[in-house]
C-alpha cells in the first residue's frame, strides 16, 4: 500500500513539475531550450495515461486510382476525446468523430466501438488526392499523427509496340511490363484478336512466364509462328489498364522491303498513267 502511494505521489509530482515548466516556457520566464533529457521523462510520465498513437498500425499507404483507399489511425487510451481527420493541403477538415465535415462525400470516417482504430475511407481516389493527411485527437493542445497517401495509376506497356514484325517459323516473344502498382497484379491474361489465349490448345508451343515484383513482367512465347498468329495481342493485368500490340508474321520478308516495294509500285502506276495520257493526246 505504501509503495503504491509512493508511485502515485511521484507521478503527481512529475505532472505538477511538467505543468510548471510548460507555464514558465509559455510566459518566457525560462529559456525554451530545456534539455530533452530533462523534459522527455516528464512528458512520458504525464502522458502515460493520456491518448497516444500506435504508429505501427498508422502507416503511409499507396492506393490505386479508382479503388477505395483506407488510412488507418490507431489511438490508445482515447477516453472521451474526439478523433478528427485533416488534410494538410489547405488545412481542410474532413471528419470529426464519425461525421463528415466536407462537401466531398467520398471521404468518410469509419470506427467500430470494439476497436481503437479510426479509419479515413476515400472512395474513387484520384492522383490529386495524394498528399499528407493528419489524424488528430482533441486534447489540449491537440495531438496529431500525419500520414502520406500516394495514389498511383499503374502503367502497362508491351515492349516493341504498337506494331511488331515476326519472321515465319521464329519464336514470338511479347513482353508486357506493369509499373507503379502498389502490389503485383493477382492475375494477368493475354488475348489474341479479343479471344483469351488457351495455352493447352492443339496448336501447342504457346506459354506464359510471369515474374512478379515492384515491376511485374509477363512473357508470352509463341513458338514456330505462322501467318495465323498475326493479329492483335493484348496484355490484361487485373489491377491495371490493358495494352495492345499488332503482330505481323512475315514470310521471310523484312518490313522495310515491304515499304520500299509499295513506293515502287506507286511510282510505276504514275508512269503508266503518264504514258496513257500521252497516247490519248496524240490521238
Amino acid at each position: 500500500m505504501k509503495t503504491s502511494l509512493n508511485i502515485l505521489s511521484k507521478r503527481l509530482f512529475n505532472r505538477a513539475l511538467y505543468l510548471v515548466l510548460v507555464f514558465e516556457m509559455a510566459s518566457g520566464s525560462i529559456d525554451h531550450k530545456v534539455p530533452d533529457e530533462t523534459i522527455s521523462p516528464l512528458i512520458e510520465a504525464t502522458s502515460i495515461r493520456g491518448p497516444y498513437f500506435d504508429k505501427t498500425a498508422s502507416k503511409n499507404i499507396t492506393a490505386l486510382v479508382g479503388h477505395t483507399a483506407y488510412l488507418n489511425c490507431r489511438v490508445r487510451n482515447l477516453g472521451n476525446r474526439t478523433v478528427s481527420w485533416v488534410r494538410h493541403r489547405g488545412i481542410h477538415l474532413l471528419t470529426v468523430g464519425r461525421y463528415t465535415y466536407t462537401s466531398d462525400q467520398r471521404f468518410q470516417a469509419i470506427h467500430s466501438p470494439q476497436t481503437e482504430d479510426w479509419t479515413l475511407q476515400i472512395r474513387y481516389p484520384q492522383i490529386r488526392d495524394s498528399g499528407y493527411y493528419e489524424c488528430q485527437v482533441g486534447t489540449t493542445p491537440p495531438i496529431g499523427h500525419a500520414m502520406v497517401l500516394t495514389v498511383v495509376e499503374p502503367i502497362t506497356t508491351i515492349i516493341g509496340g504498337p506494331d511488331m514484325f515476326i519472321n515465319k517459323g521464329s519464336t514470338m516473344n511479347l513482353t508486357c511490363i506493369i509499373k507503379h502498382s502498389p502490389e503485383p497484379p493477382p492475375l494477368i491474361y493475354w488475348t489474341h484478336d479479343s479471344k483469351e489465349i488457351n495455352y493447352d490448345s492443339v496448336r501447342g508451343g504457346v506459354s506464359v512466364i510471369t515474374e512478379k515484383g515492384e515491376v511485374t513482367t509477363s512473357y508470352l512465347l509463341v513458338q514456330r509462328a505462322t501467318n495465323t498468329d498475326s493479329g492483335k495481342y493484348t496484355c490484361h493485368p487485373s489491377n491495371a489498364n490493358p495494352h495492345t500490340v499488332v503482330v505481323h508474321v512475315l514470310n521471310g520478308e523484312h518490313p522495310a522491303a515491304m515499304q520500299k516495294g509499295s513506293k515502287l509500285s506507286l511510282k510505276s502506276s504514275l508512269s503508266l498513267l503518264s504514258v496513257c495520257l500521252v497516247l490519248f493526246i496524240s490521238t
